[in-house]
């Protein structure tokens, strides 16, 4: 079983999301995608993406529903 990812955007939903599945004592990765901003020109919100383990995702699927209906 490995990692599966469930959610990708803005940093600042990604913390959040990240925050509500710890609380559910859920272990979250968080990756930053650095490359995404490839001309210095354009200025946006760096894109990031959170992954759990596959064995959580029962547990942590209405966390993340719940954080999908509140955006």
């Amino acid at each position: 079983m490995g990692l599966i990812k469930i959610f990708s955007g803005e940093e600042i939903l990604a913390v959040t999301l990240k925050e509500k599945l710890e609380e559910a004592n859920i272990n979250v990765v968080l990756r930053a995608n650095n490359q995404a901003n490839v001309l210095p020109s354009i200025q946006t919100a760096k894109p990031v993406e959170l992954f759990i383990m596959e064995v959580d995702y029962g547990k942590a699927s209405p966390v993340i529903e719940e954080f999908r209906l509140s955006i």
